[in-house]
């Protein structure tokens, strides 16, 4: 008996181990992505061929470049996706917490201008598009276009796309007060496909035949552009993570998202890749 009740004691201590180490496996394999909306189409694409060939789980949320960096600080993502680069606040919140951020660049991309595609209007300058934001153009009248007042379409303050816009397009100045804020670029595009007076603006993955692309000082949005630096509001997109809480697994996927195969769905996904393909 007493060999009976040792043998079910040890089978009983080593099941309890293989389903510890199960669920350890699990939630080590299972990698956290949270962030800009803007990064999400590379996101997706990647994530799915990386689970086809190593089984990890990839959990993404598009919440805004801002939420995926605050996500990353206090623990609840392992990868924040970001469209522009984490601000001094945020490093110093970082490092007060002890943290060790490193920024990943994945990509290149562009912001575009986006209108109806019954807008007659095909460029503007980058003075125009701050005249426009900032209201003191009001009527496409003035912009070669049909006697109709602007509406004007732009992203909340959490969204990288919205800060690189400020930076690049308005030079701190402000947003008209009456602009339709949306949280995120899906939803521009859908907001400015569906009125025939909107204008918006994305990044270059999202653009589509619902919309018209404007380029910009004459500038044609197209990767080749984007890549040569001629297009005057570009930017990189980026990938942030915690070097002391960094999982293997999020590590391989990254590794993955800079190699060939993840540059080149980079490019399918309508971004620029960092790599000659």
């Amino acid at each position: 008996m007493k060999v009976v009740r040792f043998l079910l004691i040890f089978v009983s201590i080593f099941i309890s181990i293989l389903m510890f180490q199960s669920c350890t496996k699990s939630a080590d394999d299972k990698v956290v992505v949270k962030g800009s909306t803007t990064v999400l189409p590379i996101t997706q694409k990647a994530s799915e061929a990386f689970y086809k060939s190593n089984r990890v789980s990839i959990s993404i949320s598009g919440t805004g470049s801002g939420d995926g960096i605050k996500s990353l600080i206090d623990g609840s993502c392992d990868i924040a996706n970001s469209s522009r680069e984490m601000s001094a606040k945020e490093k110093e919140i970082a490092s007060q917490k002890g943290e060790q951020i490193k920024e990943i660049a994945i990509a290149h991309d562009m912001i575009v201008p986006i209108v109806h595609p019954s807008n007659p209007v095909k460029n503007l300058t980058l003075a125009q598009l701050k005249a426009i934001y900032d209201g003191s153009i009001k009527n496409w009248k003035q912009l070669g276009g049909k006697d109709e007042t602007i509406v004007v379409v732009s992203r909340d303050s959490s969204s990288g796309t919205y800060e690189v816009w400020e930076g690049k397009v308005m030079k701190k100045a402000e947003v008209r007060k009456d602009a339709l804020l949306q949280a995120s670029n899906g939803t521009v595009v859908s907001t400015v496909s569906e009125n025939t007076k909107a204008i918006g603006y994305v990044g270059y993955g999202y653009l589509s035949e619902s919309v018209k692309a404007v380029y910009v000082n004459s500038i044609e949005p197209t990767i080749e552009n984007g890549k040569s630096g001629k297009y005057p509001i570009a930017r990189k997109l980026y990938m942030y993570v915690n070097e002391k809480k960094l999982k293997p697994a999020a590590k391989s996927y990254i590794d993955f998202v800079l190699g060939q195969e993840g540059q080149k769905l980079v490019k399918a996904a309508g971004y620029i890749p960092l790599i000659d393909l």
